[in-house]
């Protein structure tokens, strides 16, 4: 049998002393090397498996769904038929991507193995297991060729990986040219008129209502950091570009707390296999 999770030496002190820490709370994003942050993002994403769905769609109002059906709807696959999901959590891009598109399949990758566990079981039960192929990967070295989707895209995965230029490289080499980089990402809103509500919901609300239902309120104090300390739509969208992907474009939704950022691999490269 599979082992669920692996941590290195590194990592497993780190998770040990967060799990000792006197404040209940993950230090700051910009406080922690790129080791221990990826240790601090698998224990995480190991300990709020159980209620990962319904916390995502309770917390953000439903909006989370919607925000993936916008997403699935700008895909566009003509070519291999093929969509990778990265740092897929439980699946439900790539479910909501293969109802939408009924003659795709999807490749859902996740480096927490509960995760995967969960999606697998929900894919079974709504009959998409022919559909989509869940495996435990890593988005900075991709287990696929060159040219193999028609479109890679990431929802709510990119603001956890440090080495961010490694993983948009990456969805570049395996995306056919021609074909597309979605990124769909919580981002501090930009409103003035909401900013300072946004602010107290992200640092006050909602870890006090996570506290309710997870045995991991501590994870939803790292989720408003990571989103605060996360580019601007116009940064990460420069910084998409700045890393080969073309004709970039950004999808505010719902005034601005997430965003779509939806770009091109570059079908000039047809030969070279990634930019």
């Amino acid at each position: 049998m599979r082992t669920p999770i692996r941590f290195s030496s590194a990592e497993s002190k780190f998770c040990l002393k967060m799990k000792i820490s006197e404040s209940n709370k993950y230090p700051s994003v910009k406080k922690v090397s790129d080791e221990e942050r990826i240790g601090m993002v698998k224990e995480i994403f190991s300990t709020i498996t159980g209620r990962y769905d319904f916390l995502n769609h309770f917390l953000s109002l439903r909006r989370d769904i919607a925000w993936r059906r916008f997403t699935v709807k700008k895909m566009n696959f003509f070519k291999t038929k093929r969509l990778l999901d990265i740092a897929c959590g439980t699946g439900d891009l790539s479910i909501n991507a293969c109802l939408e598109h009924e003659v795709i399949s999807a490749a859902a990758a996740d480096f927490v193995y509960p995760m995967i566990k969960v999606g697998q079981d929900k894919v079974k039960k709504i009959g998409l297991s022919g559909r989509i192929y869940f495996l435990q990967g890593n988005a900075l070295s991709l287990p696929f060729e060159d040219n193999s989707f028609d479109v890679s895209a990431m929802a709510f995965g990119i603001r956890n990986i440090p080495q961010k230029a490694q993983a948009l490289k990456e969805m570049l080499r395996v995306t056919v040219p021609g074909g597309q980089i979605m990124i769909l990402e919580m981002t501090f809103i930009q409103n003035r008129l909401f900013k300072l509500f946004y602010y107290i919901y992200l640092n006050f609300l909602l870890p006090l209502l996570a506290k309710i239902f997870s045995k991991n309120a501590a994870a939803y104090y790292y989720l408003a950091d990571s989103i605060m300390n996360f580019p601007s739509p116009e940064e990460f969208a420069a910084f998409m570009r700045e890393n080969g992907i073309v004709a970039v474009k950004i999808y505010p939704r719902t005034f601005g707390i997430a965003c779509l950022y939806a770009g091109i691999k570059d079908s000039s490269n047809q030969d070279k296999g990634c930019l």
